[in-house]
């Protein structure tokens, strides 16, 4: 007996678990773009008052969060942008990459002011710390109240999580230049301030690392980190009717949403109603395993059971 195939499109649904709050995060991405570039306006200018490489070089990192967070915001609007016949998924998977570009820009300026910490460490400068402390201080609460506002919504989606650690790595930064400046303050020891810019840069690149993992792994289409195979099976088989799942396939179409393909085992006496009516079940049921886009094809039983005594007969005869 031939396979018999009923083919399922993808199933467009509106429930997500865990869904994006939409209003609250373009709020706080808007809101984080406008303190932060006001921030790097008063580090460029006071930084070069003093003459501080501190300050500028943390204008400099800050600069390019600001682009980071920009290029997030755009990546959450395409996210929201039709499917076309040329883009059938839409832009969601802009998404994503962008959260990678996000990750490899942040690692860059990592190095960039791990160097900056080097050469001053090397050749250290008299600075009023003072001023650097009080600076870096507005850093610290602009930063930690812009981070806050992505708080909530940061393990929903990797863009989201993205603009967070900007954020709070630049938290981290600016009390490490207040903690630099109170000690160069009292003591007048100016290699303080790149050690510890050191130390805040090693504990941004593990965040950051592990932030660039997931978005490679997903822009290559590999299974999302919140997902196991195995688990999917589990829920899949146990659904009245389904005998077998196999050919399974698992990716993110975008930061948020994640699509699967399989092919369902049903029983020979499957009716076509009762085949459509299984699917049904199977896709509110990796609804709530986090599948928001399924495609599934449907085998009988028999079908399987027929090619194997094929091959059976096919040996015997050689």
């Amino acid at each position: 007996m031939a396979h018999s195939h009923s083919h399922d499109g993808h199933q467009h649904h509106h429930h997500h678990h865990g869904a994006v709050e939409l209003s609250t995060v373009s709020k706080a991405f808007v809101v984080g773009i406008i303190l932060n570039l006001l921030y790097v306006i008063i580090q460029v200018v006071i930084g070069f008052r003093i003459n501080s490489l501190a300050l500028l070089s943390d204008a400099g990192h800050n600069f390019l969060d600001v682009g980071a967070l920009a290029l997030s915001l755009l990546a959450f609007r395409l996210n929201k942008a039709k499917a076309n016949e040329k883009y059938t998924y839409g832009f969601k998977k802009s998404s994503i990459l962008i959260s990678l570009f996000n990750a490899i820009v942040l690692l860059i300026s990592i190095g960039a002011i791990g160097y900056e910490a080097i050469l001053r460490f090397k050749h250290p400068e008299p600075l009023p710390g003072t001023t650097i402390a009080l600076v870096s201080f507005i850093g610290i609460i602009i930063n930690a109240v812009s981070a806050f506002m992505f708080f909530s919504n940061k393990d929903k989606d990797l863009n989201v999580k993205s603009a967070f650690l900007h954020l709070a790595s630049d938290a981290v930064v600016s009390l490490g230049l207040v903690i630099g400046g109170v000690i160069i303050y009292f003591t007048h020891i100016y290699w303080i301030d790149p050690v510890l810019s050191l130390v805040v840069c090693a504990v941004i690149i593990v965040s950051t690392w592990n932030l660039m993992k997931d978005s490679l792994r997903l822009s290559l289409d590999g299974v999302p980190d919140s997902i196991e195979v195995d688990k999917i099976k589990e829920v899949v088989l146990k659904e009245e009717g389904v005998l077998k799942i196999h050919h399974i396939h698992v990716w993110a179409i975008s930061t948020t949403e994640n699509a699967l393909t399989a092919h369902l085992v049903v029983n020979q006496n499957t009716t076509v109603a009762q085949t459509q009516q299984i699917k049904a079940r199977v896709r509110h049921a990796l609804e709530h395993a986090n599948i928001q886009h399924a495609t599934l094809e449907t085998e009988v039983e028999q079908s399987i059971n027929a090619d194997k005594i094929c091959g059976i007969n096919a040996e015997s005869k050689a």
